[in-house]
């Protein structure tokens, strides 16, 4: 995997970061030795404060793997919060559920399992901030019903954009990717220049998108 930032800087920035314990760090530990993709410690670190800092309540999700950052969204919004999130790997449907029962969170979690295409167009209701972090060729697909379930004011978070480099230079891209680079290309052309949106592209992880509803 490429890094996005140089490798000492991402190092310094982790060491720097306190640990996660318990249930947090057995999630990071089960989606090291089995490929399972989370967001990276300091992404995550930054969705909790910004969650804090707009006083979300109500959080929408797109892609829930394992549960993790679902559970960092939790954390960050307190007792009083809830989130929404959308995922279609039956596997990790199971362990996604195993881990929010564990956290005694299913009370503040709803968790819809399916194609996020056909699950967003039914959804109702107004989200403080949307966090897209599922299949990455089709973020734009995702866009519209995003913005439209989004409040004004509110936070669209896109995870993944710069795709381990691909997306910032073609000497890094993948054959096999070329399609999914293409794609994520679009998408950021897209928000960065959308008329109700404020973007802003973030280098930490594999990069993030930050776009402010007008």
């Amino acid at each position: 995997m490429s890094n996005i930032t140089l490798p000492f800087v991402e190092e310094y920035i982790r060491g720097i970061l306190p640990s996660n314990e318990g249930l947090f760090r057995e999630m990071e530990l089960y989606a090291d030795e089995n490929h399972v993709p989370i967001v990276h410690k300091e992404v995550g670190v930054l969705l909790q404060v910004i969650t804090k800092s707009i006083r979300a309540t109500k959080v929408l999700e797109v892609g829930t793997a394992i549960a993790y950052s679902t559970l960092l969204f939790c954390e960050a919004m307190g007792d009083n919060g809830h989130i929404t999130t959308i995922e279609r790997n039956a596997k990790r449907i199971c362990l996604a559920r195993e881990n929010i029962k564990k956290a005694n969170k299913t009370n503040n979690i709803h968790l819809l399992e399916g194609d996020a295409t056909e699950i967003l167009k039914s959804l109702e209701g107004k989200y403080d901030l949307i966090f897209l972090d599922g299949a990455k060729g089709h973020y734009k697909d995702f866009l519209n019903d995003c913005i439209n379930l989004l409040n004004p004011g509110g936070l669209l978070i896109s995870d993944n954009i710069l795709y381990k480099g691909m997306v910032a230079t073609d000497e890094l891209v993948v054959r096999r990717q070329r399609t999914i680079v293409n794609r994520m290309r679009e998408y950021l052309q897209y928000i960065c220049n959308h008329p109700q949106l404020d973007t802003s592209i973030i280098p930490i992880g594999d990069g993030l998108a930050i776009s402010y509803k007008k």
